[in-house]
C-alpha cells in the first residue's frame, strides 16, 4: 500500500454498549443469548443469603418476535445493542425485494419484504393500489427489517 492509498472504515460504533442490568427499564433495548430484544417485563428479587439482588428480564426479539428470559444479578453489566431506526419512501415492491429511497435521494436495494406475513402482505397490497408509501427500517447488531408501513402525507 502506498502513501496515498487509504483504507475506509465505519464511524467505529460499536453494535453493543454495556448497560448495568439494575439499571434497565420496560421498554428498553438489551442483549439477551446475543440477540436484540425489548424488554416487556422487568422484576427484581431481594438479596439473598448469597448477596445479590437478581434481575429476570423477559424480551422479545426486536426481528424474530421470539420471547427471551435472562436471570442477572442486578450488579452486573449486560449488553444493550445500538437500535438505529431511519424512514424510506418505497418506490419498488416485488415478492421478495423492495426498493428504498431516503430524504437525500439514495436508493436501497438490499431489503426484502419483512418476514411478519401481515405486514408483508399489507405493504404489497397497498403498494399494488398504488398508495404512496413510508416504511420504517429498524437496524440493531448488523440486521436490519422494516418494521412498519404507512401512507406518506408529504
Amino acid at each position: 500500500m502506498s502513501d496515498e492509498e487509504f483504507q475506509t472504515g465505519d464511524a467505529g460504533s460499536s453494535a453493543t454498549y454495556p448497560i448495568q442490568a439494575g439499571a434497565l427499564k420496560k421498554g428498553m433495548f438489551c442483549c439477551i443469548r446475543d440477540r436484540p430484544v425489548k424488554i416487556i417485563e422487568y422484576t427484581t428479587s431481594k438479596t439473598g443469603k448469597h448477596g445479590h439482588a437478581k434481575a429476570h428480564i423477559v424480551g422479545i426479539d426486536i426481528f424474530t418476535e421470539k420471547k427471551l428470559e435472562e436471570i442477572c444479578p442486578t450488579s452486573h453489566n449486560m449488553t444493550a445493542p445500538n437500535v438505529t431506526r431511519a424512514e424510506y419512501a418505497l418506490i419498488d415492491c416485488s415478492e421478495d425485494a423492495v426498493s428504498l429511497q431516503d430524504d437525500a435521494g439514495d436508493i436501497r436495494e438490499d431489503l426484502g419484504l419483512p418476514k411478519d406475513r401481515e405486514l408483508a402482505e399489507k405493504i404489497q397490497k397497498e403498494f399494488d393500489n398504488g398508495k404512496d408509501l413510508m416504511v420504517t427500517v429498524v437496524g440493531a447488531m448488523g440486521e436490519e427489517s422494516i418494521m412498519s408501513v404507512k401512507e406518506n402525507t408529504k
